[in-house]
């Protein structure tokens, strides 16, 4: 992977797929001010690249991210409020960021996934876990408050467990993570890279509309009435069938 100017986020294209490594690993891949530009950067790149059909998060060394730097975070304490909710905002954006891009985002998370860490994780499209990584919300133990990550959490697990999780700050390990809703996939240690590796091919070999249209459907549905999501669906269905994508892969199929 090369670096991107120096600051601590390395890139690889591959396949159609661009490796996004955080690359902070004596920090555990905390977030700072800089890794985050880095990513929304990348991301801004990403977004009108063709070339790239889907993003891989994922974080060098032994964990995958610990959450927000904390000592660029005690550091804030001294500062306005209105330049702390600018700054907690950014890294928030970085959330909305994945989930409107019109490509693929995967988390691939081996290690410790923590505090901002789990929620950058669970602010991609699909979560593939190594067996030996965990998850968790220590913040309250620090503190402080568990604050927009809860908005995907409360999502992915319901009221119950996400209160449960952010009150106690236990950790869990991907078997249960998975159980839970945290996780989409769970692969075991050894077989991880190839396995990713496979799955990554089969998204990138989708037509690229079809998965657009796909995610920005799914998470327009969320505030909307079982009626209203069937009228929408028509709506992108009759889109999708307009794409030369469309013609060219049914056509393809029919001639088998």
């Amino acid at each position: 992977m090369t670096s991107t100017g120096g600051v601590p986020l390395r890139e690889r294209l591959d396949g159609g797929v661009l490796w996004l490594e955080l690359a902070r690993p004596e920090k555990k891949n905390a977030l700072n001010r800089p890794l985050v530009e880095a990513l929304h950067a990348a991301l801004d790149r990403a977004e009108l690249d063709p070339l790239v059909r889907v993003v891989v998060v994922t974080g060098a060394g032994a964990d995958f991210c610990a959450g927000a730097d904390l000592a660029e975070l005690l550091a804030s304490a001294d500062r306005p409020t209105a330049d702390n909710e600018a700054e907690a905002l950014r890294l928030g954006q970085l959330f909305v960021r994945l989930r409107e891009l019109p490509k693929v985002a995967v988390a691939a998370v081996r290690g410790r996934a923590l505090a901002g860490g789990a929620g950058l994780a669970t602010a991609c499209d699909l979560v593939v876990a190594s067996a030996t990584a965990s998850f968790g919300y220590p913040e309250v133990a620090r503190g402080f408050v568990p604050a927009m990550v809860m908005t995907m959490l409360r999502r992915a697990v319901g009221e119950k467990v996400a209160l449960d999780l952010v009150l106690t700050g236990r950790v869990l390990g991907a078997g249960e993570a998975e159980a839970r809703g945290l996780v989409s996939r769970v692969i075991p240690e050894e077989s991880f890279d190839a396995e990713l590796a496979a799955l990554l091919a089969q998204l990138a070999s989708r037509s690229p509309t079809a998965i657009a249209l796909t995610k920005r459907l799914l998470h327009d549905l969320a505030d909307r009435s079982f009626s209203e999501g069937i009228v929408v669906g028509a709506k992108v269905n009759a889109v999708a069938r307009s794409t030369p994508e469309f013609r060219a892969l049914i056509q393809g199929f029919l001639r088998r």
